[in-house]
Parts: structure tokens; sequence; C-alpha cells
């Protein structure tokens, strides 16, 4: 409701053997957060060199580089470098504002990020949603998201820290 965006998706997703349950719904949330055409999950844990999301151009540059968890900081300066705009998300248990302490200086300088934190506890809930063919309603208004299936639904305020 926030961008006027109103789409039923298909998505087939491959979940990485090292890949939690949490973390792969997180992809889910950050591609619809990011929604827009030719918008594509890349190899991801398979792939050093790629994010999560991307979105290219029809030249083949970066326009929007999505990237997960609490990256070093040299992988983000890399993502900058590449992409026109870099989106962050951060999740995890008590480890986001020492991660965010840690590096919020170096990252101040890196005009084209944005990162946003999402909260452990209604991100750890959406491990319990998973399934092998899940149907989800992803509602986001007034900057705070509601995903649902159809038993369960989660209440996310992500905080924007940069």
């Amino acid at each position: 409701m926030d961008r006027h965006v109103y789409q039923d998706l298909s998505l087939t997703l491959a979940q990485h053997p090292s890949e939690t349950e949490q973390r792969l719904m997180i992809r889910i949330l950050a591609y619809v957060l990011q929604f827009q055409e030719r918008l594509e999950f890349t190899k991801g844990l398979c792939a050093d060199d790629e994010p999560e999301v991307w979105l290219k151009n029809y030249s083949d540059e970066i326009e929007l580089w999505v990237e997960l968890g609490l990256p070093e900081e040299k992988r983000l300066k890399k993502a900058c470098n590449r992409a026109k705009s870099v989106v962050l998300y951060t999740y995890g248990e008590n480890n986001q504002p020492i991660w965010w302490q840690k590096n919020q200086q170096k990252l101040a300088s890196y005009h084209n990020l944005s990162v946003i934190s999402l909260p452990y506890e209604a991100t750890a809930q959406l491990a319990n949603m998973v399934s092998r063919a899940m149907t989800l309603t992803i509602t986001i208004q007034d900057g705070e998201i509601w995903l649902s299936d159809e038993q369960t639904s989660v209440h996310i305020v992500p905080q924007q820290l940069k």
C-alpha cells in the first residue's frame, strides 16, 4: 500500500543447505519490500560476488543490490561501487546493535546505501511459516509490515538505521 504495488507473484526459491528457514523468509520479505519489474533472486549464498536480490537494467548494470545479514564493511563497499543503490536488511539476535555500532561511521560515507534493521523476535516467527508450498499475504502500510499465511500473522516494524 505504501508504494501502491499490488501483485500476485508466484516464486520458486531454492534453500541453500546452510540457509536457515528464517533467512529464507527474510529473502522473500526483502524481495517484496524492494519489488519492481525485473527484480530477481541471485545465486545468493552460492556466489560470493552477488547479492541476495538484484535489479539489472537492459545494459546489465546493477541498479539495485539487496544484501542480508551483518556483512563486513568491505563487502558493502564493493556493493556500493558496483550498484547505483544498495539496501541492507540486518537481522539476528542481540548482534545487530553491536554490528551497527562497529560499522556506522564507515558506512556513513556510502551515500547510495540504506540500512534497515529487522527485529529478531518478528523474523524468528517467520521461520515457522516455511512449508514446501506457501501462500503468503504481505501488506506494507505506514512503514509497517504484516506477513500472513493460512494460520499465522506476523507484524514487523523495520527500523531505518541509514
